[in-house]
C-alpha cells in the first residue's frame, strides 16, 4: 500500500485510483452531544456580595441560579486575579504553571514568568480536543503585558491557549465605557462610546450569544465551552447611569451598621454556620461615627457606584441564561459563577476618586470632589474603587481582603447550576473546595482526557480534584485533604478542616512571620486564634506548608510587588531599548508595552508634514483620569499632563509654513517635580513647571495620530486624528527610574494597607 505520510494512522487502503481503494475516515471526536460548560467569572467581588450569600445588592439573576443549583460556602481561591485564573483554566496550582502573581510580571523565576506554562494544557485545549466549540469573551490577563501589543508574540494569547474565538481586554482592568477591545488575535476600536449608551460588560454578552448562536444553527451536534469573565466588579466601578441613579441614598447608614445587617442574613439563611463570629474592622478601618461629612458622602457614593456596578453585570448574566433557556440549551449546560479573589483593599481608607491616586501614592482632596465631582462616581468620568469598609462589607463575615492568605482574601462565592446533571435545587455544600478544583470537574463532567502528553510536551498532572461527588451528596468528603495559599509574602495551609495562615509585612523577614491556628470547622471566620493553645498542630501545618511549597513550585518566596512595574528591561522584550520609534499607522500600544515614561526624563520628537489648518492628536497615552495628550489645535502646539485629574498645560502658538517639520516636548525631572518644554524644528517654544510626577501612567496605552479612547482632555472629542502626516514619531527615555524612588513608592503603598 503507498505510504499515506500525512496520516499514518489512515486504516482504508489505497490502489492506483480510488475504484481500487477504500475510504476511511476517523471517528468523530468523543464529546460531540456532551454537556455544554458555561464558567463565569466576576472580579474581585467578595464572599457576601451575592444576594444569596446575604447581601442587600440586587443580584436576580444570580439569585435563580443558586436557586436552581447548589451554593458552595468553603470555596477558596489564590487571593489575586491572574494565579485564580490560571488555576481555573489549568486545574494545576498557580506557581507550578508560572503564574504566583499578575501576569504583568516576571521575576526571572519559573513561578513567576506572567503566562501559563506549555507543560499545563487549558481546559479549553483539553476540550476542543474533545471536539468542543471553545469561546472567551471578557478579561484576559494570563499572557505576559509587554506581549499584548499587535507584535506579539501571541504565544499566550487566548487563541493560542486554545480558544476558537476571543473578545475582550487582555489587561488587568478596563474602562467600562472606553475599554482596549482585543477581537481574536488583534485590537479593535469599541464600536460605540458611552454618549451611544455602549458598556463592554453588554458587549461581551452579545458577541458570547452571537458565537453560540451561530454554533447551534450550523453544528448543533457539538458542544460549546464558554469562558465569559467579566471586568466587573474590579475598578473602574462603572455602570450606566439608570443603575447609579438606583442605589441613590442607599448606604447613607455607613458600613458598620451594613455589614452588622448582612451578617444577620447569612446567619438567618444557612449562608454561614450558626455561632460563627462576625470579625471585627480590619486594622486601619475607620469607625463610619469618625469620617467627616463630606468622607462618608464619598464613601457612601463610592458604594452606589460598585452596587450598581453589580447589578449591571447581573442584568448582563440575566440576559445570557434567558438566551440559553430560549433556545433550549439551558438545561443540559454546566454553568458555574463565581469570583476570583475577595473584594479589593485598593481604595484605601476613604475610598478614591481615581484607583491610580492610590497606586501613585497621591492623596486625593475629597472636601473637593464632594464639592465638585461627587455626581461623576461610576460615569465615565470616574475610575473609582471604594474604601476598606466597604470592602469588608462584602467579605463579611471575614477578615482582610484581596491578596491575603486570610478568608476576606481566599474565601469566595461560588455557584453550580445544571439541571440535567444536577437533582437538588437551591441545597449548600459546605465542602472545602478550591478553584484549582474546577478543571477537573469540568474534565469529569465532559469526559475529556488529559493525555500524559499533549502538543509534543509532557503534562503537570492535575493538583485539583472534581467535586462532581457533592453534586448529589451534600454530606460527600472533601475530595481532597490539604490546600497551600501564598500570595506575595502572605502564606496559608488548609488541612482536614484546620488553617494555619500569615500576614506578611512587605519588607519583613519571612522567617519572623506570626502564623495564626484557625478550626475552620468550628470558627469559619478565623476569629479565634489557637496558636498558643496548640503549638504542636501550628507547627505541623507550617511544616506541611514548606513541603507544599516545595511540591509546587512555590519558592522562592517573594513580597515584591508594585516595584515590579518598574523592574530593569529584560533582553529580547519590548523594552530592551531608549528609543522607541513607531511609523503610523499604528495599532493602539498597551501601557505595558509602550514607552515607559512614568517619572524618568523623556522627549517625545514627531516628524511631520502640516498644512496651515493642520490640527489633531500627535500622541495620547492614558484616559480622562491620567495621562499625556501632544496635540495641534488653533494654530497652537499642546502638551497637556494629565496628573490624576489636575492638568497642567504647556501651549505655544505654532507659526510654521507649511511642509515638513520636526515637534518635540521634553520631560525632564527634578526631584519631586519636573519641567515640560516645546519645541519646533529646534526653537524653544515654552516651558512650564510640573508640580505633581505621575510614576503610574494608568492601564490605558497608547496611541498615535489620535486619542482613540477615553480623550485624556476636554478640549476635542476622541478620537481628534492628527490632519497631517505623521512620517515618524519617536519616544527617546533619557533616564531609567531610580529603583530606589520605586521602592519607597512600593513600601508607602503597602504601608497604607
Amino acid at each position: 500500500m503507498p505510504a499515506t505520510p500525512n496520516e499514518p494512522e489512515f486504516k482504508g487502503t489505497i490502489g492506483r485510483t480510488y475504484r481500487e481503494s477504500t475510504p476511511w475516515w476517523p471517528d468523530p471526536p468523543a464529546g460531540l452531544g456532551g454537556p455544554n460548560v458555561v464558567v463565569i467569572v466576576l472580579d474581585d467581588t467578595g464572599f457576601a456580595h451575592f444576594g444569596c450569600y446575604g447581601s442587600e445588592l440586587a443580584t436576580p439573576a444570580i439569585d435563580r441560579l443558586a436557586a436552581g443549583g447548589l451554593r458552595y460556602t468553603g470555596f477558596h481561591t489564590t487571593a489575586l486575579c491572574s494565579p485564580s485564573r490560571a488555576a481555573l483554566l489549568t486545574g494545576r496550582n498557580p506557581h507550578a504553571v508560572g503564574m504566583r502573581g499578575v501576569s504583568n510580571w516576571n521575576t526571572g523565576f519559573p513561578h513567576m514568568r506572567g503566562g501559563i506554562s506549555p507543560r499545563a494544557a487549558t481546559i479549553a485545549e483539553l476540550l476542543r480536543a474533545h471536539g468542543y466549540a471553545t469561546y472567551a469573551a471578557g478579561k484576559w490577563h494570563l499572557a505576559p503585558m509587554d506581549e499584548c501589543s499587535a507584535a506579539g508574540p501571541h504565544t499566550n494569547w487566548p487563541l493560542q491557549k486554545g480558544f476558537d474565538r476571543f473578545y475582550g481586554f487582555l489587561q488587568g482592568e478596563a474602562d467600562q465605557f472606553y475599554p482596549e477591545l482585543t477581537s481574536d488575535n488583534g485590537h479593535i476600536d469599541p464600536p460605540a462610546g458611552p454618549e451611544d449608551g455602549y458598556h463592554v460588560s453588554e458587549d461581551i454578552v452579545d458577541r458570547a450569544t452571537g458565537w453560540i448562536g451561530d454554533l447551534q444553527s450550523i453544528r448543533p451536534d457539538r458542544p460549546f465551552f464558554l469562558y465569559l469573565a467579566f471586568g466587573a466588579t474590579h475598578a473602574p466601578h462603572q455602570s450606566p447611569l439608570e443603575y447609579r441613579m438606583r442605589w441613590r441614598g442607599r448606604f447613607d447608614e455607613g458600613y458598620d451598621v451594613v455589614r452588622e445587617r448582612w451578617y444577620k442574613r447569612q446567619l438567618e439563611t444557612g449562608v454561614i454556620p450558626a455561632g460563627t463570629t462576625l470579625a471585627p474592622r480590619n486594622p486601619g478601618v475607620p469607625a463610619w461615627d469618625e469620617l467627616t461629612p463630606n468622607q462618608k458622602a464619598f464613601s457612601a457614593r463610592l458604594q452606589e457606584a460598585f452596587a450598581a456596578m453589580l447589578e449591571h453585570t447581573d442584568a448582563q448574566i440575566g440576559r445570557l441564561v434567558a438566551f440559553l433557556e430560549r433556545r433550549g440549551l439551558l438545561a443540559n449546560t454546566l454553568l458555574m459563577v463565581l469570583s476570583d479573589n475577595g473584594a479589593s483593599r485598593e481604595g484605601g481608607p476613604f475610598g478614591v476618586m481615581d484607583e491610580f491616586s492610590f497606586f501613585n501614592s497621591a492623596r486625593e482632596d475629597i472636601d473637593e470632589i464632594v464639592a465638585t465631582r461627587l455626581d461623576d462616581v461610576g460615569g465615565p468620568h470616574s475610575h473609582s474603587n471604594f474604601p476598606w469598609g466597604w470592602a469588608q462589607v462584602g467579605n463579611t463575615p471575614l477578615r482582610w481582603y484581596k491578596q491575603n492568605t486570610y478568608g476576606g482574601g481566599v474565601r469566595d462565592p461560588l455557584i453550580l447550576h445544571w439541571p440535567d446533571g444536577i437533582a437538588e435545587s437551591g441545597g449548600i455544600r459546605r465542602q472545602f473546595c478550591h478553584i484549582v478544583d474546577l478543571a477537573p470537574t469540568i474534565l469529569e463532567v465532559t469526559g475529556a482526557p488529559l493525555p500524559e502528553q499533549f502538543n509534543g510536551l509532557p503534562q503537570i498532572p492535575l493538583h485539583g480534584a472534581s467535586i462532581g461527588g457533592t453534586f448529589d451528596d451534600a454530606d460527600a468528603p472533601t475530595p481532597r485533604r490539604v490546600q497551600y495559599f501564598e500570595q506575595m509574602g502572605h502564606r496559608g495551609l488548609w488541612s482536614d478542616g484546620w488553617k494555619a495562615t500569615t500576614y506578611h509585612d512587605a519588607g519583613s523577614e519571612f522567617d519572623d512571620a506570626e502564623w495564626g491556628l484557625f478550626h475552620l470547622d468550628e470558627d469559619y471566620s478565623e476569629c479565634r486564634d489557637l496558636a498558643s493553645e496548640q503549638p504542636e498542630k501550628l507547627r505541623e501545618l507550617v511544616d506541611a506548608w514548606w513541603n507544599e511549597a516545595g511540591q509546587f513550585g512555590v519558592l522562592p518566596l517573594d513580597d515584591r510587588s508594585f516595584e515590579l512595574f518598574g523592574a530593569p528591561p529584560r533582553p529580547g522584550t519590548v523594552h530592551a531599548r531608549d528609543e522607541y520609534v513607531y511609523f503610523p499607522p499604528v495599532a493602539h500600544v498597551p501601557a505595558d508595552a509602550a514607552p515607559p515614561l512614568g517619572a524618568r526624563n523623556w522627549e517625545v520628537a514627531a516628524d511631520v508634514e502640516i498644512a496651515e489648518d493642520t490640527e489633531g492628536v500627535l500622541y495620547a497615552r492614558g484616559g480622562h483620569n491620567v495621562g499625556h495628550s501632544f496635540f495641534v489645535k488653533d494654530r497652537s502646539l499642546h502638551f497637556d499632563y494629565n496628573a490624576l485629574g489636575t492638568h497642567f498645560r504647556a501651549s505655544a502658538p505654532l507659526e510654521l509654513s507649511p511642509g515638513r517639520h520636526e515637534l518635540l516636548v521634553r520631560f525632564e525631572r527634578q526631584g519631586r517635580v519636573g519641567r515640560l518644554t516645546l519645541a519646533a524644528d529646534g526653537n524653544q517654544l515654552c516651558s512650564i513647571e510640573i508640580p505633581k510626577i505621575v510614576r503610574l501612567l494608568g492601564s490605558t496605552g497608547l496611541d498615535v495620530g489620535r486619542d482613540g479612547l477615553s480623550p485624556v482632555v476636554d478640549d476635542y472629542a476622541a478620537p481628534f486624528p492628527f490632519s497631517g502626516r505623521i512620517d515618524r514619531i519617536s519616544f527617546r527615555v533619557r533616564s531609567r527610574a531610580d529603583a530606589g524612588d520605586i521602592e519607597a513608592q512600593a513600601r508607602a503603598e503597602l504601608a497604607k494597607e
